[in-house]
């Protein structure tokens, strides 16, 4: 108490300034109807200010829980279009009788760590066995392509993604539907090479490269990137194709993994029929 009464000694000058400056500010505001006009805009000025703000701030932390909704409904419109579909055409009645069976189903998940500028890059996932994901199925991101599963825990997945030296997927320059293999040579990560496309097919600089759907993980049509450059490797009649990945490895967050209904059924035929290679 004695240490309050000293401070009030010390500043009671100031004490005495500020009371007098709110005895005056309210005469004024209560007779002066310009002033009071004045201070009613600036107090409102700062409340909508003030409400703007925090309108901003719950924004930003619901962005999280927006951007995980709109991920489900990606996946959901992704698995509704025509590649994610089997077609089966019957002609047992007098008219055709046309339906479909889902052949892919998508599951999104967040990146939770992610290498890219290494030799041998891995990118993990927060979803595991327990949501369904096995290895060999395939990942990709509203970019494009990303890899395939290759080791599952309870609640987490690893995915080899295509910076890695022993990734291989099957893919066609779109322009022409011709095939090739996607492989990764290493050092930039914003780069990889399409090998096996013949030099007979004319190749133009940022022709568009895409899933070819010979690969049961993967649906037809998935971005994977544009051509770079094309060399002409002498005596193969191959292209070395240089192309711009499609997928931000270095930003990713979300991806969807792939998850195909009848992949164990095409597994299985070759086998059944012995055929080793296919």
């Amino acid at each position: 108490m004695q240490r309050l009464i000293e401070i009030l000694k010390r500043f009671n000058y100031v004490l005495v300034f500020i009371i007098l400056e709110a005895i005056a500010l309210t005469l004024i505001y209560r007779n002066n109807y310009y002033q009071q006009t004045q201070i009613i805009n600036i107090g409102n000025r700062i409340a909508g200010e003030t409400y703007n703000m925090s309108a901003s701030v719950r924004d930003y932390f619901g962005l999280r829980h927006e951007n995980e909704l709109l991920h489900a409904e990606n996946a959901a419109l992704r698995a509704q279009i025509a590649e994610s579909y089997i077609h089966y055409d019957s002609k047992r009645f007098e008219y055709n009788d046309t339906t479909y069976q889902q052949i892919y189903h998508y599951i999104t998940a967040k990146v939770i760590k992610n290498s890219w500028n290494r030799a041998r890059n891995y990118v993990m996932i927060g979803k595991g066995q327990r949501s369904g994901i096995e290895p060999d199925m395939a990942v990709i991101s509203p970019q494009g392509l990303v890899g395939v599963v290759v080791g599952t825990s309870e609640n987490f997945a690893v995915v080899m993604p295509v910076l890695h030296p022993e990734s291989k997927h099957s893919v066609m320059l779109k322009r022409t539907q011709t095939c090739g293999t996607l492989i990764w040579e290493g050092g930039n990560f914003l780069h990889a090479t399409v090998t096996n496309i013949p030099t007979t097919h004319q190749i133009n600089i940022g022709d568009t490269i895409i899933t070819s759907g010979q690969d049961p993980a993967l649906p037809k049509g998935i971005m994977v990137g544009t051509v770079n450059k094309a060399e002409n490797i002498s005596g193969t009649g191959f292209y070395n194709i240089n192309i711009n990945l499609s997928t931000q490895f270095n930003k990713l967050e979300h991806v969807y993994i792939v998850h195909n209904s009848f992949a164990q059924e095409q597994e299985d035929l070759p086998k059944k029929l012995n055929i080793e290679e296919f």
